[in-house]
């Protein structure tokens, strides 16, 4: 092996980190797409899902304080039901009232 075709090999190696070092400050600096930054608050929440056949899946989405049952499917996706109360906010705010009394 030449000393050019190592320094080759070098350089490559180098200019490869250096450009995952530049897209890792990039994704740092203006944030990748989906992901929350800061203090920002997620109203978006998938809280659990369920495999009802070998191509359907019912999913719960919360929004805000709200629950949606979703049925999706190779035809595309149908809510099932709409407007749930929050089970998991319900509940917390019940022990702490009975907590306090």
């Amino acid at each position: 092996m030449d000393v050019i075709d190592l320094a080759r090999y070098v350089g490559a190696l180098l200019l490869v980190l250096a450009l995952v070092g530049f897209a890792a400050l990039a994704a740092r600096r203006y944030g990748l797409p989906g992901v929350v930054q800061g203090n920002a608050q997620r109203r978006l929440a998938l809280v659990e899902s369920l495999m009802v056949g070998p191509r359907h899946k019912l999913v719960l989405l919360r929004r805000d304080a709200t629950e949606h049952l979703v049925l999706i499917g190779p035809d595309g996706a149908s809510v099932v039901e709409r407007g749930l109360a929050d089970v998991h906010a319900a509940s917390g705010t019940t022990a702490r009232t009975e907590a306090l009394s």
